[in-house]
Protein backbone atom coordinates (compact mmCIF):
# COMPACT_ATOMS: atom_id res chain seq x y z
CA UNK A 1 0.00 0.00 0.00
CA UNK A 2 1.53 3.27 -1.13
CA UNK A 3 1.68 5.80 1.47
CA UNK A 4 -0.52 9.48 0.96
CA UNK A 5 1.55 12.33 -0.65
CA UNK A 6 2.02 14.94 2.11
CA UNK A 7 2.26 18.57 1.05
CA UNK A 8 4.01 21.61 3.33
CA UNK A 9 2.16 23.26 5.24
CA UNK A 10 3.19 26.71 4.00
CA UNK A 11 2.98 25.95 0.37
CA UNK A 12 -0.27 23.50 0.15
CA UNK A 13 1.01 23.09 -3.54
CA UNK A 14 4.50 21.35 -2.91
CA UNK A 15 4.61 17.53 -2.45
CA UNK A 16 7.49 16.76 0.59
CA UNK A 17 8.42 13.59 2.32
CA UNK A 18 10.43 15.71 5.01
CA UNK A 19 8.48 16.62 8.49
CA UNK A 20 10.03 19.10 11.38
CA UNK A 21 11.33 16.66 13.94
CA UNK A 22 10.05 18.52 16.78
CA UNK A 23 6.39 18.78 15.44
CA UNK A 24 5.83 16.72 12.66
CA UNK A 25 4.72 18.92 10.62
CA UNK A 26 5.20 18.68 7.20
CA UNK A 27 7.86 21.02 5.30
CA UNK A 28 9.27 21.63 2.71
CA UNK A 29 12.92 22.14 1.73
CA UNK A 30 12.03 26.46 1.57
CA UNK A 31 10.47 25.90 5.43
CA UNK A 32 13.09 23.74 6.54
CA UNK A 33 15.72 24.93 9.09
CA UNK A 34 18.78 22.80 9.29
CA UNK A 35 19.48 22.77 13.09
CA UNK A 36 22.36 20.47 14.67
CA UNK A 37 19.54 17.75 15.37
CA UNK A 38 17.86 18.00 12.59
CA UNK A 39 15.20 19.73 10.51
CA UNK A 40 12.56 22.11 11.73
CA UNK A 41 9.97 24.76 11.01
CA UNK A 42 10.34 27.84 11.57
CA UNK A 43 7.70 28.69 14.30
CA UNK A 44 9.34 25.77 16.16
CA UNK A 45 12.55 27.97 15.65
CA UNK A 46 11.54 31.12 16.89
CA UNK A 47 9.93 29.49 19.76
CA UNK A 48 12.98 27.79 20.89
CA UNK A 49 15.24 31.02 20.10
CA UNK A 50 12.74 33.08 22.42
CA UNK A 51 14.15 31.06 25.18
CA UNK A 52 16.98 32.39 24.58
CA UNK A 53 16.15 35.96 24.48
CA UNK A 54 16.22 36.89 28.59
CA UNK A 55 17.14 41.03 28.45
CA UNK A 56 14.84 43.33 29.70
CA UNK A 57 14.34 46.64 28.26
CA UNK A 58 16.12 48.62 30.65
CA UNK A 59 19.33 46.28 29.68
CA UNK A 60 19.71 48.25 26.33
CA UNK A 61 19.85 51.53 27.03
CA UNK A 62 22.35 50.30 30.17
CA UNK A 63 24.12 49.10 27.45
CA UNK A 64 24.71 51.57 25.13
CA UNK A 65 25.00 54.19 28.50
CA UNK A 66 28.07 51.97 29.73
CA UNK A 67 29.27 51.88 26.24
CA UNK A 68 28.99 55.71 25.39
CA UNK A 69 31.00 56.56 29.26
CA UNK A 70 33.51 54.24 28.67
CA UNK A 71 34.61 54.26 25.03
CA UNK A 72 34.66 58.23 25.02
CA UNK A 73 36.77 57.89 27.82
CA UNK A 74 39.32 55.07 25.81
CA UNK A 75 39.13 57.02 22.88
CA UNK A 76 40.36 60.37 25.38
CA UNK A 77 43.52 58.25 26.97
CA UNK A 78 44.13 56.37 23.60
CA UNK A 79 44.76 59.66 21.94
CA UNK A 80 47.75 59.86 24.05
CA UNK A 81 49.44 57.32 22.42
CA UNK A 82 49.01 58.36 19.40
CA UNK A 83 48.74 55.33 16.77
CA UNK A 84 49.90 52.90 19.19
CA UNK A 85 46.76 52.97 20.35
CA UNK A 86 45.62 51.28 17.81
CA UNK A 87 47.36 47.65 19.36
CA UNK A 88 45.33 48.52 22.10
CA UNK A 89 41.86 49.29 21.14
CA UNK A 90 40.69 45.69 20.34
CA UNK A 91 41.85 44.62 23.95
CA UNK A 92 39.18 47.83 25.02
CA UNK A 93 36.47 47.22 23.17
CA UNK A 94 36.73 43.16 24.43
CA UNK A 95 37.59 43.84 27.98
CA UNK A 96 33.84 45.98 27.77
CA UNK A 97 32.36 43.63 25.92
CA UNK A 98 32.41 41.99 29.30
CA UNK A 99 31.41 44.66 31.62
CA UNK A 100 28.37 45.20 29.73
CA UNK A 101 28.27 41.57 29.89
CA UNK A 102 28.32 41.64 33.76
CA UNK A 103 26.26 44.49 34.35
CA UNK A 104 23.33 43.65 32.31
CA UNK A 105 23.46 40.40 34.73
CA UNK A 106 24.92 38.22 32.03
CA UNK A 107 21.11 38.00 29.97
CA UNK A 108 21.26 37.97 26.45
CA UNK A 109 19.67 39.22 23.50
CA UNK A 110 20.35 39.69 19.62
CA UNK A 111 19.64 43.29 20.17
CA UNK A 112 22.08 43.91 23.02
CA UNK A 113 25.10 43.83 21.07
CA UNK A 114 23.79 46.76 18.62
CA UNK A 115 22.30 48.71 21.60
CA UNK A 116 25.65 48.49 22.79
CA UNK A 117 27.84 49.77 19.38
CA UNK A 118 25.28 52.94 18.97
CA UNK A 119 25.52 53.72 22.70
CA UNK A 120 29.67 53.13 22.15
CA UNK A 121 29.41 55.16 18.76
CA UNK A 122 28.30 58.15 20.39
CA UNK A 123 31.09 58.71 23.03
CA UNK A 124 32.87 58.06 20.13
CA UNK A 125 31.71 61.15 18.75
CA UNK A 126 33.26 63.89 20.82
CA UNK A 127 36.98 62.76 20.40
CA UNK A 128 36.22 62.89 16.35
CA UNK A 129 35.58 66.47 16.49
CA UNK A 130 39.15 67.50 16.67
CA UNK A 131 40.50 65.53 13.41
CA UNK A 132 37.46 66.20 11.28
CA UNK A 133 37.87 69.95 12.40
CA UNK A 134 41.86 70.27 10.94
CA UNK A 135 40.95 68.30 7.80
CA UNK A 136 38.16 70.39 6.62
CA UNK A 137 40.58 73.68 8.25
CA UNK A 138 43.41 72.68 5.67
CA UNK A 139 41.26 72.00 2.56
CA UNK A 140 39.06 75.08 3.47
CA UNK A 141 42.85 77.38 3.37
CA UNK A 142 43.94 75.27 0.67
CA UNK A 143 47.60 74.47 2.20
CA UNK A 144 47.86 71.13 1.35
CA UNK A 145 52.05 70.52 2.96
CA UNK A 146 50.56 69.32 6.01
CA UNK A 147 48.16 67.21 4.55
CA UNK A 148 49.84 63.93 5.49
CA UNK A 149 49.71 64.73 8.97
CA UNK A 150 46.68 66.07 9.30
CA UNK A 151 45.19 62.45 7.31
CA UNK A 152 47.05 60.42 9.93
CA UNK A 153 45.60 62.13 12.48
CA UNK A 154 42.23 61.95 11.43
CA UNK A 155 42.74 58.25 10.55
CA UNK A 156 44.05 56.92 13.69
CA UNK A 157 40.97 57.61 15.94
CA UNK A 158 38.90 56.43 13.16
CA UNK A 159 40.70 53.29 13.25
CA UNK A 160 40.65 52.90 16.52
CA UNK A 161 36.75 53.57 17.10
CA UNK A 162 36.58 51.07 14.45
CA UNK A 163 38.28 48.46 16.08
CA UNK A 164 36.87 49.19 19.63
CA UNK A 165 33.56 49.02 18.52
CA UNK A 166 33.83 45.84 15.74
CA UNK A 167 35.34 43.82 19.02
CA UNK A 168 32.70 45.22 21.08
CA UNK A 169 29.81 43.63 19.02
CA UNK A 170 31.62 40.84 18.10
CA UNK A 171 32.40 39.67 21.47
CA UNK A 172 28.76 40.58 22.71
CA UNK A 173 27.76 38.61 19.81
CA UNK A 174 29.58 35.52 20.52
CA UNK A 175 28.97 35.34 24.81
CA UNK A 176 26.04 32.26 24.20
CA UNK A 177 25.06 29.24 25.47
Amino acid sequence: MTEPTMVCANHPHRETTLRCNRCEKPICPQCAVQTPVGYRCKECVRGQQKGFETARRIDYPIAGLISALALGVAMYLLGFLSWWGIFIAPVVGGGLADIVHSVVGRRRSRYLPLAAVIGGAIGILPSLWRPFYLLFNLFSVGELGGLGTVLLGTLVPIVMGGLMLSTLYYRLRGIRL
